[in-house]
C-alpha cells in the first residue's frame, strides 16, 4: 500500500480515523480505504476508515465521517437489494466479545461478514459513457470491446448499460479488460452469470436512485462464494465505487459534477502535484467540503442525516 507518510496515525481527531489499532484481534490487510480483520476461521470484519486516495495514492488527510457514509450506504444498499450477501451483522454489540473494547472505532464504520472466496474480477456496470471508457472510446469507438455509436459525447448516456469487467488491481488503477478475456480467466458460464447480476443490480440501484435525483453514471461490484453461494460482497453502490450526479444539473457534453472524490482531484491538480510520493495533506476547507459532498449522497440516497 503506498501512502503519503510512513505511519500513519490512528487518529488525528475525535472525527478522523485514518488507521484501525486492535491488539489481540488478527489484521489480514489494509487497502486504500478498509481495514481487515480475520475474526475466527470463517468471518472477516471490514473496517472503512477516513483515508482518501487520489492517483494511486493514500493521502496524509482524512476525510470526515468519510467511512461512516461507505459503510451506512452499502448497508442501505444491502438492505434494499435483497441481494445475497457476506453480511452478519453491523451492530457492534452483536460483535464477538474480544471485539467489544474496539468499539469505539467500530461503531457505524464497520460490518462482521462471513468470509467469501472472492472472485479475481471486477465487474462494472456502465449506464454512461465517462471516466475510463470515454477514454477509450474516443480512441476505438468502443469500451470494452463493445461498439457503441458514433457521435457520443462525454457523460452521454448509452443505449443501453453495458457490462465491462476490470481485473483487480492490489495497487494502481484496475485494467478494463473485454467480456471474453474475463470469461477466459473464471469461464464463460460464471462470466455470463456475474454480467447478468452485474446489469440487474445497476438497474434497480439506477432505477431508484434516480427518483431521489442522482444519477448512478457506472458502478462495480464484487462477488465471491460461500459454501457454493454466488454473493455479492466488499462495499455496494457507494460515491467510492460508483459516480453519483446530480440529475437536476445533468448536461451531457463534459464532466458533471459529482458526489464523491472528484473536488480532491481537481484541488490536487490545481497546486500541480506531480503525483510522485509524498502526496500531500488536504487544507481543512478542502477535507470538510468533500465530507459534505460524501454526506450529500447519503441523505439524497436514504432521505436521512447521518
Amino acid at each position: 500500500m503506498r501512502h503519503g507518510t510512513d505511519i500513519l496515525s490512528v487518529m488525528t481527531n475525535t472525527d478522523i480515523l485514518l488507521q484501525t489499532d486492535m491488539p489481540g484481534i488478527e489484521l489480514a490487510g489494509r487497502g486504500k480505504v478498509r481495514d481487515i480483520y480475520r475474526i475466527g476461521t470463517d468471518r472477516v470484519l471490514l473496517v472503512a476508515t477516513d483515508r482518501i486516495s487520489a492517483f494511486d495514492f493514500i493521502l496524509a488527510t482524512g476525510i470526515p465521517d468519510k467511512g461512516r457514509v461507505l459503510n451506512q450506504i452499502t448497508l442501505f444498499w444491502l438492505d434494499r437489494l435483497a441481494v445475497p450477501n457476506h453480511l452478519i451483522t453491523a451492530d457492534v454489540r452483536e460483535y464477538p466479545s474480544e471485539l467489544q473494547p474496539y468499539a469505539g472505532q467500530l461503531e457505524g464504520r464497520s460490518m462482521l461478514c462471513r468470509r467469501a472466496e472472492m472472485i479475481e474480477i471486477e465487474c462494472v456496470a456502465r449506464g454512461y459513457l465517462s471516466g475510463s471508457g470515454w477514454k477509450e472510446y474516443l480512441e476505438t469507438g468502443s469500451v470494452c470491446g463493445i461498439a457503441l455509436p458514433a457521435g457520443l459525447r462525454e457523460s452521454d448516456r448509452l443505449p443501453q448499460p453495458i457490462f465491462t469487467p476490470a481485473t483487480k488491481a492490489q495497487s494502481g488503477h484496475d485494467e478494463n479488460i473485454s467480456f471474453e478475456t474475463a470469461a477466459g480467466q473464471i469461464g464463460t458460464e460464471l462470466a455470463s452469470r456475474l454480467q447478468r447480476l452485474t446489469l440487474d443490480l445497476y438497474q434497480s440501484a439506477a432505477e431508484y436512485a434516480l427518483t431521489r435525483g442522482i444519477i448512478i453514471a457506472d458502478t462495480k461490484f464484487e462477488f465471491g462464494f460461500i459454501d457454493g453461494q454466488l454473493v455479492l460482497a466488499d462495499e455496494a453502490l457507494t460515491p467510492d465505487s460508483s459516480r453519483f450526479w446530480p440529475a437536476e444539473t445533468y448536461t451531457p457534453g463534459g464532466p458533471q459534477p459529482s458526489f464523491d472524490k472528484q473536488y480532491v482531484r481537481d484541488y490536487l491538480e490545481s497546486i500541480r502535484w506531480n503525483k510522485q510520493p509524498p502526496a500531500p495533506g488536504l487544507p481543512e476547507r478542502v477535507a470538510e467540503q468533500t465530507s459534505e459532498k460524501y454526506r450529500g449522497a447519503y441523505r439524497a440516497l436514504t432521505g436521512r442525516d447521518l
